[in-house]
């Protein structure tokens, strides 16, 4: 039981920061908070993503790439320039590790106002804190594991980021269906999106990225979005209300 709650908590908690603090707040500005609040949501990405932790900033800057060019040779991550989802995550990581050194330059346009905390990012990012967060999943499986095959789920705990990642910018240009003619690949994976996190509805996100509800249609169901909302009307954050437009 221990190992099945683990496996959830890590898939759900790292998507819920990967899908609000790098996409919509850093990526799409779809809101605001205060900087202690941004703060909090620095460590919390780096509790719940673990080893895979990502930089809120580079992140922000890579998945800017990918709006302005869309499955064109500049995407940092479209299927149609890669050969398989595993080529596809290793082609993202050399991108988002040129960015973070500098070794890949970006415009200055798609760098503006993004969470930037230097010191963290790089301590959470180290292939030492990495190596660490990889221990500590050996050992929870040392010590709650109770079958062999429990132990094939311990290389996912520790590339998790990357394989949500994967799920949407392969999968969700993949299969799925559309809600919106747009100039890409991109499709919605699900009609109710209870894996994702409403990240799968990659259609209606391209049609109209700076909405904050990822949802349209009546039976489609965005779990982050009345969290969004929730956190508004208590004042830890404030959603833009060009993001509230349908």
């Amino acid at each position: 039981m221990e190992i099945f709650l683990f496996i959830v908590a890590h898939w759900y908690l790292s998507l819920f920061a990967q899908s609000f603090f790098h996409h919509r707040y850093s990526a799409h500005q779809m809101f605001t908070m205060p900087k202690w609040v941004e703060k909090f949501f620095f460590v919390f990405s780096f509790i719940t993503q673990g080893s895979s932790y990502m930089s809120p900033k580079v992140y922000g800057i890579l998945h800017r790439l990918h709006h302005e060019n869309a499955d064109k040779e500049d995407d940092p991550h479209s299927p149609l320039f890669s050969k398989n989802f595993v080529s596809l995550m290793v082609k993202t990581y050399h991108k988002f590790a040129g960015i973070q050194s500098g070794a890949i330059k970006v415009k200055e346009s798609l760098t503006k106002n993004l969470p930037d905390w230097k010191w963290f990012d790089k301590m959470a990012g180290s292939l030492l804190v990495k190596i660490l967060w990889a221990l500590f999943y050996i050992w929870f499986y040392y010590t709650f594991a109770t079958a062999w095959w429990m132990w094939l789920f311990v290389p996912a705990h520790i590339v998790m980021g990357p394989i949500h990642g994967t799920v949407v910018n392969w999968f969700a240009h993949k299969f799925g269906y559309i809600n919106y003619e747009v100039d890409d690949t991109s499709k919605n994976l699900m009609p109710f999106d209870i894996f994702m996190l409403g990240e799968g509805y990659h259609n209606n996100h391209h049609a109209q990225g700076g909405m904050a509800n990822f949802a349209r249609k009546w039976y489609e169901i965005d779990p982050v979005y009345p969290i969004m909302r929730l956190m508004d009307w208590v004042g830890l954050i404030r959603i833009n209300p060009i993001a509230l437009r349908n």
